[in-house]
């Protein structure tokens, strides 16, 4: 019997949100291999909220710091 996978998965303008940037960042990132993983659903980007989280809170604390202060 399959199990149903309850994580929601957010399209990339809820992941901009949640992040505080820009989708053109988000594009550029996935471009550089940088970002929260994400998979291609027909021509659209999926995101599993859980990843998107997991990847903010493992951030180095130095990036943190270096996006907030310039």
């Amino acid at each position: 019997m399959a199990t149903l996978d309850v994580d929601p998965l957010w399209d990339i303008d809820q992941v901009a949100a949640y992040l505080g940037v820009p989708k053109r960042t988000l594009y550029r990132w996935r471009t550089l291999g940088y970002g929260p993983p994400a998979k291609k659903v027909g021509r659209h980007l999926r995101y599993r909220a859980s990843d998107v989280i997991t990847w903010f809170a493992d951030l180095p604390d130095h990036i943190l710091d270096e996006r907030c202060n310039g």
